[in-house]
C-alpha cells in the first residue's frame, strides 16, 4: 500500500504536494483530503497520485482526513484540467478552485480573539485603532478580520492584526469549515413503538380537553397508517399541519407533552422535477432535412457547424438529437452563454426530457451544484445538463453529445480570475477526451469557426429559413448626409424613419430603436 500521496491545493502556486498516508487510511486518486498548509492554514486537497518515495530535506506533513468515501473526480477529468492548465498557461490550483462547486472545498477560516494573559507593557503602547480592534475582539470572545472591518470600517485590518500578533496581544485559531449542506425537510412521529397501544390510548387521554391536538393525532394515525398492516409511512410537518388544519403552535405543544418528535430527513432536489414529459416538437421540412444532414455529418466529423439565422428551429432541431443521445443511453452537456437564456430554454427542455434536465450556473445556491455535481459522480445515466462555461468541469460519465450554441458569444471567454479559457473550445476538447460529437450552432459563427467548416475539417450543416416560413425583416439603409441636404431630417431622425415608426404605431405595433 502506497504511503505518500501528491495533493493537489486550491491555490494559483504550481504543482502538487506530498502528503503522508495515515497508517490504516484508504486514500485514492481522485478523493479529497483535509491537509495542513503553511503555518496554520487547512485545505481540501486532491489526491492525484500515490506513491511510495519519501521527500528528501523536509519532514512530510500528514493527510488529517479522507473527506469522501468514493473520490469526487474521475481520470477523465483530471486529465481536462491537466490540458486547461497547460493551454492556458495556468496553475493546476487555479484550474481546480473553478472547476470545483464551492461546498466541496472545505477551508479553514482564521479566528482572532483576545490573549488574557496580555499586559500592556506601557501605557499608550496600543493605538486607538488597536484598543478599538482589541476591545471589539474581547466584546464577542471569537471574531474573523472580515467581522472587525465590517465593524470598525478601518482598512489594512491585517496589518492592525500582525502587529497585534508580535505583541501577544491576540490569539489566531483556525476552524473548518464546510459549507455544504443537503436539502432536508421535517418530519413527524410517534415517540412511542407502534405496537405499544397503552402509550397511545393515553396520548387520547391527555387531548380530551384539547380538540385541536386530538385532530393532529388522528390526522397522523390516518397519513403514517398506524393502525394498518401497510408498512409505517414517514409523515411530513407541512402534510400534517394541513390535513389536521391546525397551526405549527399546536404541534409545538403536542411536542412538549411528548407525543410527538420533530426529524429531518434528506430530500432529492430532482425529485418534483416532472417524470412524465412529453414528445419532442414537430420538426418542419427544413428542420427535418437539418436535423438528418446533421447526422450524416457527425458519422464522418468530430464536429459540426449549424449555421441557422435567426428564428430557423436550432433548438427544436437540437432537442430530437438530445433524444437521440439519450435514447443510447448516454448523456448531452447543452452550452449557453449567458444565465438569462437558461431560464428561458429550462421551460422548453423541461416539458421534454422531465427529470432527466439537470440545471448548472453561478445563480444556484453551492448546496445545489454540490448535488448534481454528486448526482452525476454517482450515475451513469442518460441526463441532459444546460449550463454556461463552467458546466464543462461537471463530472460526465456518459459523454455522448455536446452542444455549444450561440458559439461566436464572448460570454464563453473567461477573462478574470485564471483560467482564462474559452468554454467553447475547452467544450471541443471535452468531447474529443470522451469520444463524443460536438455541435456549435450560430446564426453569425465566428470567423475561425465557419473558416474551418468551409474548409472540410468541421462539418456544415445549413438552416436558412425561418420557422413558419416567416420572412427575414427588410433591411433598408438611409444615407443620412443627403438626407440632411434635401430637408429630410428631423434632428437626428430621418423623414423615412418617422413616417415607418408613425405608421408601426398607428397599426397597433411596437418599435424599438437602438
Amino acid at each position: 500500500m502506497p504511503h505518500f500521496a501528491e495533493v493537489l491545493l486550491p491555490l494559483s502556486i504550481p504543482g502538487t504536494y506530498t502528503y503522508r498516508i495515515a497508517p490504516g487510511e484508504a486514500v485514492g486518486v481522485g478523493h479529497r483530503v483535509l491537509v495542513p498548509f503553511g503555518r496554520k492554514k487547512i485545505y481540501t486537497g486532491i489526491v492525484t497520485m500515490l506513491h511510495d518515495i519519501e521527500p528528501k530535506g523536509y519532514e512530510v506533513k500528514e493527510i488529517m482526513a479522507r473527506l469522501d468515501d468514493k473520490p469526487i473526480l474521475r481520470h477523465p477529468q483530471l486529465k481536462f484540467w491537466n490540458w486547461i492548465a497547460d493551454y492556458y498557461l495556468c496553475s493546476m490550483g487555479e484550474v481546480y478552485k473553478a472547476a470545483l462547486p464551492a461546498g466541496l472545498k472545505v477551508e479553514s477560516e482564521t479566528f482572532i480573539s483576545v490573549n488574557p494573559d496580555f499586559e500592556e507593557a506601557q501605557p499608550g503602547a496600543l493605538t486607538d485603532r488597536e484598543r478599538v480592534v482589541l476591545d471589539f475582539a474581547a466584546q464577542r470572545g471569537r471574531v474573523q478580520i472580515t467581522d472587525i472591518t465590517r465593524a470598525t470600517g478601518f482598512k489594512n485590518v491585517e496589518g492592525l492584526v500582525s502587529k497585534m500578533l508580535d505583541m501577544n496581544a491576540i490569539r489566531v485559531s483556525e476552524r473548518v469549515v464546510d459549507n455544504y449542506r443537503p436539502k432536508t425537510e421535517s418530519c413527524v412521529r410517534f415517540t412511542i413503538a407502534r405496537d405499544d397501544e397503552t402509550s397511545l390510548h393515553a396520548f387520547f387521554d391527555q387531548v380530551k380537553r384539547a380538540p385541536k391536538q386530538e385532530a393532529l393525532l388522528l390526522a397522523y394515525l390516518d397519513l403514517s397508517r398506524w393502525m394498518q398492516r401497510a408498512e409505517l409511512q414517514q409523515v411530513t410537518k407541512d402534510d400534517l399541519l394541513k390535513r389536521a388544519a391546525v397551526s405549527a403552535a399546536v404541534l409545538q405543544a403536542a411536542v412538549a407533552k411528548g407525543m410527538f418528535e420533530i426529524y429531518k430527513r434528506p430530500v432529492n432536489r430532482f425529485a418534483e422535477m416532472g417524470s412524465h414529459p412529453d414528445p419532442a416538437p414537430q420538426l418542419s421540412a427544413d428542420q427535418r432535412r437539418a436535423y438528418t444532414e446533421i447526422h450524416h455529418s457527425m458519422r464522418e466529423h468530430a464536429i459540426t457547424l449549424l449555421h441557422g439565422v435567426t428564428s430557423s428551429g436550432k433548438t427544436a432541431v437540437y432537442m430530437h438529437l438530445i433524444a437521440d443521445v439519450l435514447a443510447m443511453g448516454n448523456q448531452v452537456l447543452y452550452l449557453v452563454p449567458e444565465i438569462a437564456l437558461t431560464t428561458q430554454l429550462t421551460r422548453r427542455l423541461r416539458r421534454v426530457f422531465g427529470d432527466k434536465l439537470l440545471i448548472y450556473h453561478s445563480k444556484f445556491s453551492d448546496n445545489e451544484r454540490v448535488d448534481i455535481w454528486r448526482r452525476l459522480l454517482t450515475t451513469s445515466e442518460p441526463l441532459v445538463v444546460i449550463g454556461v462555461r463552467s458546466a464543462v468541469f461537471l463530472p460526465f460519465s456518459k459523454l455522448g453529445l455536446v452542444i455549444v450554441d450561440e458559439e461566436h458569444d464572448s460570454s464563453y471567454k473567461q477573462q478574470d480570475p485564471a483560467p482564462r479559457y474559452n468554454g467553447r473550445n475547452a467544450a471541443i476538447v471535452l468531447a474529443s477526451m470522451h469520444g463524443a460529437k460536438a455541435l456549435l450552432g450560430s446564426a453569425t459563427p465566428a470567423i475561425e469557426v465557419y473558416y474551418k467548416a468551409l474548409a472540410g475539417k468541421y462539418g456544415l450543416v445549413r438552416l436558412l429559413t425561418r420557422y413558419g416560413d416567416i420572412e427575414m425583416p427588410q433591411v433598408q439603409v438611409i444615407d443620412t448626409k443627403q438626407e440632411r441636404k434635401r430637408r429630410r431630417m428631423a434632428g437626428l431622425f430621418s423623414q423615412q424613419l418617422i413616417d415607418q415608426c408613425s405608421a408601426a404605431l398607428k397599426n397597433g405595433e411596437q418599435v424599438i430603436l437602438f
